[in-house]
């Protein structure tokens, strides 16, 4: 079922989500055995096939977001199968950490255990300013009570941020040529 859901929402796109769906976990299944009663908070959550993989690993709670309509009415879409609380949004992330707030309203928690910014970065550095990135990446951070997880070609200089936080890496991934390198970091 899970995988036809899958190929539906990847052809509806024209192909514009990148790898397959093996791709896309590439660099996460580490984190996957951590899910098991984690609320999760999904920032660039695609079709929210990544968050449903870790539903099915035992998320008590999974939150995501994307700034495409299309996106998040399919994530809204999957998770009507899933028996957890969930919550999909259209959010604009270059307009800072206030977007977040406003969007999930009472429902937003003040920390998740797991925080995902997979494929993001790269596409707020077409849209923001520096300052603006920064600080909604320390604002995440602090929303982060396990673990922070990114993917982007530009590792280094998001790494560079995080390093000046309490998090630390713990876990690094390159394997997939796809989708791009992978880092996951632990709160100390």
């Amino acid at each position: 079922m899970f995988r036809s859901i899958e190929a539906h929402y990847v052809s509806q796109r024209g192909g514009g989500v990148i790898g397959v769906y093996e791709d896309r976990l590439s660099g996460l299944r580490d984190l996957l055995c951590h899910a098991r009663g984690a609320s999760v908070l999904d920032i660039g959550t695609n079709h929210g096939l990544i968050a449903f993989e870790f539903a099915r690993y035992g998320a008590a709670l999974v939150h995501g977001c994307d700034i495409h309509m299309h996106g998040v009415n399919a994530a809204r879409e999957i998770f009507t199968e899933v028996a957890i609380p969930s919550r999909f949004e259209v959010v604009n992330l270059a307009e800072g950490p206030t977007a977040l707030e406003t969007a999930f309203g009472q429902d937003y928690l003040s920390r998740y255990d797991i925080v995902l910014f997979l494929g993001v970065y790269h596409k707020l550095k077409e849209q923001s300013s520096d300052h603006v990135i920064a600080e909604l990446i320390r604002y995440l951070v602090d929303r982060a009570a396990r673990f922070f997880v990114i993917r982007t070609g530009m590792i280094g200089e998001l790494g560079m941020i995080l390093a000046k936080t309490e998090l630390h890496k713990v876990h690094f991934s390159a394997l997939s040529s796809v989708v791009g390198p992978t880092e996951i970091w632990q709160r100390n």
